[in-house]
């Protein structure tokens, strides 16, 4: 058969992996480079994710695939420590210690949530579908818990959708980041960054499928039994744009999944400015939920300068010189001046993930939808929290769907 995948992000890589060889595929990616939104920034003599990015030691498939393509001796496991930002003081969060000196729950309240921690990966998430996040911390864990430790997280991750977000999307938020040893969590990364991973697909995939860059796609309609996508025929056509982009393009009454944007800025100093801290929440209010101090997680001398990220999330439009907005509030809140930033670029996508909200997994696609294939970061294996483990399952399972319908 001849089948077009539609996107080169890591589920579309999936799919076209999996079918290269056995059938004529077309990938055809919008822009001049695949991976999506695990794409990078080229920076003299080093590459640097434009959205950050690790996996987790039980991402079994995402390792599996790291070991096919040879570059199993690019993988290392490196500590990520985190923390909250409050009041214009940086508090650790990792060891016993720092926990315990954190002026902002009481032990009470700190003992409840090493509880909750401990259990989560027993809980019934899918259960929790239809209970709204902020319902079960207060319930279970009390209103000081969620005001003090889970309302600016959810602030930060969803803005003013933080109180549609199911349960389910918390406590599975929180297993998968139970394994946290007392001084850290133990993150995957590849050295030389994730373009590493992209590349190696790039080719592999190149030798049995043609990769088409720059072609956005314009058009998707049927022709009797053939599909024409941008004028080419296919049998298949397999799409890992969000239901609602799908729809607009092809005509099809596709329902739409809710979504959330991503704005990330990056940007380059000479000095630590999160004591340490690799992944530093909130818990202020800012235009930004996360400061990400990438190179407190991978070796500082791998790049000769220090690398943070400025993690926002929206809904709708974004702002207007919200970029502005960002490196300001940045610059004065953690005493920096302008001319000591090396370089700095943001990375903005409209689709950056579906939003998480009570009933979600009552509205989760299908993988066959009127004729066409649609897999990606609505499909179930990344319900009820996203991840390049579930969109790697998206991209098998679409396509093994597809290869023998």
């Amino acid at each position: 058969m001849k089948i077009c995948i539609i996107g080169g992000g890591l589920t579309g890589l999936a799919a076209a992996l999996h079918l290269a060889g056995s059938h004529e595929v077309d990938l055809v990616e919008k822009r001049d480079h695949l991976g999506g939104c695990l794409a990078s920034y080229e920076q003299d003599g080093y590459s640097i994710e434009k959205f950050y990015h690790h996996c987790f030691v039980g991402d079994e498939s995402l390792l599996a695939l790291i070991r096919e393509l040879g570059i199993h001796d690019r993988l290392e496991w490196l500590k990520g420590t985190s923390g909250y930002y409050v009041e214009g003081k940086v508090y650790p969060l990792n060891t016993p210690l720092e926990i315990a000196r954190y002026p902002f729950l009481t032990l009470t309240e700190k003992y409840r949530l090493a509880m909750l921690t401990f259990r989560a990966k027993k809980l019934p998430v899918e259960e929790l579908d239809g209970v709204g996040a902020r319902d079960y911390v207060i319930d279970n864990l009390g209103e000081g818990i969620y005001r003090s430790f889970f309302e600016p997280l959810l602030r930060s991750k969803f803005g003013e959708r933080s109180g549609d977000i199911s349960a389910a999307w918390l406590i599975s938020r929180i297993a998968i980041r139970s394994t946290r040893g007392l001084s850290g969590e133990r993150l995957g990364y590849l050295k030389g960054g994730f373009q590493v991973l992209i590349e190696a697909l790039g080719e592999r995939i190149g030798k049995g499928a043609t990769i088409r860059l720059n072609d956005p796609v314009t058009s998707v309609g049927r022709a009797g039994d053939e599909w024409i996508v941008n004028g080419r025929r296919y049998d298949r056509v397999i799409s890992t744009l969000p239901p609602q982009e799908l729809a607009r393009i092809s005509g099809k009454p596709l329902a739409p999944v809710p979504y959330q944007g991503a704005a990330c800025m990056t940007l380059a100093l000479d000095r630590d400015v999160t004591e340490g801290v690799y992944w530093l929440n909130m818990r202020d209010r800012a235009p930004y939920g996360a400061v990400i101090s990438h190179t407190n997680f991978a070796p500082l001398e791998r790049y000769g300068e220090r690398l943070i990220y400025l993690a926002s999330y929206f809904t709708g439009e974004f702002p207007p010189r919200q970029d502005r907005v960002m490196l300001e509030d940045f610059c004065r809140r953690f005493g920096v001046a302008e001319e000591e930033i090396r370089w700095h670029r943001m990375a903005v996508e409209p689709f950056a993930g579906p939003l998480y909200t009570t009933g979600y997994r009552d509205r989760l696609p299908g993988y066959a939808q009127d004729g066409l294939f649609i897999a990606g970061m609505f499909s179930r294996p990344n319900y009820p929290e996203r991840s390049m483990e579930g969109s790697l399952h998206a991209g098998y399972e679409v396509a093994e769907l597809a290869g023998r319908m």
